[in-house]
């Protein structure tokens, strides 16, 4: 059973920002590297059809390189910064953002061009916002749903962006998307136990990172199942209560903050071909294609 989260100002925030869509001229999509299909919101791609549209691949260095790469190929948008780092603050990049931003918006004259910022939450828009403005205007945080309402942020030179909060939609229909959303955190930590997304992390870590688990927590043999994997790092890191038992809840816990940080290695959670897997099982009307990220 998947994981649903969809707060009340979620609802709303989705609301007021296609109530607000008419005015935009340019929409700026932040994805998550480590999960491009399941951080893509298909709300967003319905609405944005008939706009420019600049989607950046934020978080790229947490990622698997060379899956990143076979992402970059799969994302068929000419408009599209195919990928950036998670430093959002270097000169090149966001020189690269500006410049697309006028470009996509040099037939207005004499009128600011409005750019809605958009992305799941805790993806980094806000550190993106704060990065083009070249001072701190917007709150960041590793928590999710710290952005509440929509704010606009006058770059002073034709550019007014638009801050809005992290949204998800209403139903993850790929069970597994959302438990990937869980363990790069943007679903909040109270809507789900650690163990429940560390169980998922860990079986997709075991067939497809064992070298950067064994790497991490030094097993002398690597463990057959999920729940041998957590019991190890609860051994390993003193996550023990009365009598000795493993508390796996201290043990997940570790291990998804240190998935999270990319102190286990780059590792993405998702490829094209997975997802083109996972998709055969869903009604056709719900299915992103993931040659276009929705």
């Amino acid at each position: 059973m998947g994981i649903h989260w969809y707060p009340g100002h979620m609802y709303k925030a989705t609301k007021a920002m296609i109530e607000l869509l008419p005015q935009v001229d340019i929409i700026i999509e932040l994805i998550d590297a480590r999960i491009p299909y399941s951080s893509s919101n298909p709300v967003i791609a319905k609405i944005a059809k008939e706009k420019a549209c600049i989607r950046i691949l934020n978080k790229a260095d947490l990622a698997d390189p060379k899956i990143t790469a076979v992402w970059r190929k799969n994302i068929n948008d000419t408009k599209c910064v195919k990928t950036l780092s998670c430093d959002l603050g270097t000169k090149e990049q966001i020189s690269q953002i500006m410049n697309l931003c006028s470009s996509l918006s040099a037939n207005k004259i004499g009128q600011p061009t409005l750019v809605l910022v958009v992305g799941i939450p805790n993806v980094g828009k806000s550190t993106l916002i704060n990065a083009l403005a070249g001072r701190r205007v917007a709150s960041t945080g590793d928590e999710p749903a710290v952005t509440k309402g929509q704010q606009r942020v006058n770059l002073r030179n034709g550019i007014i962006l638009i801050d809005t909060p992290g949204i998800l939609w209403g139903k993850v229909e790929n069970e597994s998307s959302s438990f990937r959303l869980a363990a790069t955190g943007a679903i909040k930590n109270t809507a789900v136990t650690y163990e429940e997304v560390g169980i998922f992390a860990a079986r997709y870590l075991l067939d497809n990172y064992p070298k950067y688990l064994k790497r991490r927590f030094i097993f002398s043999e690597m463990p057959l199942t999920e729940s041998d994997l957590l019991d190890h790092i609860g051994i390993k890191r003193g996550c023990l209560g009365v009598g000795g038992r493993i508390d796996r809840e201290r043990a997940a816990t570790i291990f998804i903050n240190e998935l999270r940080s990319g102190a286990i290695g780059k590792i993405s959670l998702e490829t094209p071909e997975l997802i083109d897997k996972e998709s055969l099982h869903l009604k056709p009307s719900l299915t992103k294609i993931t040659g276009a990220l929705g």
